[in-house]
């Protein structure tokens, strides 16, 4: 006698599936994380677990493995700072991130070009954001950056006057990663990779599932929560606090702010010390509203 497969078992994962697929094939060729979904989810109502999600998900994914450089920094010291590419074409859209070094405490400002105003803008709403200046900025090579490397002797460049008077007004040593080894910025480097995967994608999903593209101040307008609740509080893979935690002990190693605003060389636009621009948004803020709300 044979007997009949047995029907799969229901599980509460099941009335969201459909739901999931749709985010993965939003998301493409990017990937969502499992723990961005089961967020999402929860605020849906499931109660399935982490693991059964995982299971579901994985004949969907490729592993990507990146290695990364670090070198491990006392509190207050330095803060790494970058500006990675999400998107180019006619409507760019750039990050600014700023990791200090020892708390792995990261902040992020979007923008649509890199030249050394938004740099300028960047770094000093970075250091209103984390209450202090660490003693030293590393960069990579940017042309906005660094105009010519070790003009004056080795280790002496020649840099922006922009950023110049940034670096005397907050009192900080600005410092460069050798030629083609990016990678010494390595916290800031891995944290590149979870804004796009953690923040990016799943948003940009979003807003293309009703028709959107997701602009600079879109972004803007979501990141300061997304720091906030999500990027700063997680346990960090590496140190395995989360950054939140040891930002107490490295905000205390950290120089106090200037108490005078200095004019820079060049009109730079004034940030409030949560990164939302100013600027007008390309669609009506109710279109927004709805569109980032969850469901009851």
């Amino acid at each position: 006698m044979r007997y009949k497969p047995r029907a799969p078992r229901p599980c509460k994962l099941d009335p969201f599936k459909p739901y999931i697929l749709e985010r993965v094939a939003a998301a493409r060729p990017q990937w969502i994380p499992a723990s961005v979904l089961l967020r999402e989810l929860r605020q849906r109502g499931d109660e399935g677990g982490y693991s059964m999600l995982t299971a579901f998900l994985h004949p969907m994914k490729q592993p990507i493995t990146e290695e990364v450089t670090r070198f491990e920094t006392e509190p207050g010291f330095q803060m790494q700072v970058d500006f990675t590419i999400i998107r180019l074409g006619h409507n760019p859209l750039l990050a600014f991130v700023a990791t200090l070094g020892w708390s792995r405490a990261t902040f992020v400002k979007f923008d649509s070009n890199q030249d050394s105003a938004a740099w300028c803008d960047g770094i000093e709403s970075a250091l209103r954001f984390f209450g202090g200046t660490p003693h030293q900025l590393l960069f990579d090579n940017a042309k906005a950056i660094i105009i010519e490397r070790d003009i004056y002797g080795p280790g002496k460049h020649r840099w922006n006057p922009q950023l110049m008077h940034v670096a005397e007004k907050y009192a900080f040593t600005p410092k460069v990663c050798r030629p083609y080894r990016a990678k010494t910025k390595g916290k800031v480097e891995r944290f590149n990779h979870y804004l796009k995967n953690s923040f990016i994608v799943p948003l940009t999903a979003t807003f293309r599932q009703a028709g959107l593209v997701l602009d600079v101040p879109a972004a803007n307008a979501r990141i300061g929560e997304w720091l906030v609740t999500g990027a700063n509080t997680r346990v960090h893979g590496t140190t395995g606090v989360a950054p939140e935690q040891r930002m107490p002990r490295e905000r205390a190693a950290l120089l106090p702010l200037p108490k005078v605003t200095l004019a820079l060389p060049a009109p730079v636009p004034v940030l409030s010390q949560r990164p939302v621009p100013s600027e007008s948004l390309q669609h009506p803020l109710a279109t927004y509203q709805a569109l980032l709300e969850v469901p009851a």
